[in-house]
């Protein structure tokens, strides 16, 4: 899976850069014989709907030549938005100091789901305070991870 993961990366990441935008990240659902390919992309300046149909038309032109995925699927681009999924160290390190949730991939404590405090990086491992405790977690250990966003009153 992470193999297909990269290829797909590898395949996208350039068509954005091209068109001054940063891949933040893919996430490829298979929903039966259809799947959904969602790629996230960010720029300083905002994204808009039309950069996100501009990306559109042109990952799909390479996509329909290359065909990485088979079956039929639905493209979908967007803004990784206010609650926006994390995937690196880059982005957890970017994010430290924000609330964020995340799934393991397998039970820690008979739990895999875990919310808390950001608190920074270490090495490959993201640290998470809640409760008043901190936990370690290393990001290959992660199935997803995303911001909560708080809203003040």
């Amino acid at each position: 899976m992470a193999t297909k993961h990269a290829a797909l990366h590898a395949l996208i990441e350039p068509v954005v850069a091209a068109m001054g935008f940063e891949l933040w990240g893919i996430d490829h659902l298979s929903q039966g014989k259809h799947s959904r390919l969602v790629i996230y992309i960010e720029r300083d300046s905002g994204v808009n709907v039309e950069d996100c149909a501009d990306i559109s038309r042109q990952v799909s032109a390479v996509l329909d030549v290359e065909d990485p995925i088979p079956g039929e699927y639905r493209l979908e681009v967007s803004s990784p938005g206010m609650a926006r999924p994390l995937y690196t160290l880059d982005h957890f390190s970017r994010f430290q100091g924000h609330h964020i949730a995340l799934k393991l991939r397998a039970p820690f404590d008979g739990r895999r789901k875990f919310q808390g405090l950001l608190v920074g990086v270490e090495g490959d491992e993201i640290l998470l305070q809640l409760d008043g405790e901190e936990f370690c977690f290393p990001i290959e250990g992660i199935d997803s991870a995303h911001i909560v966003p708080q809203y003040d009153d």
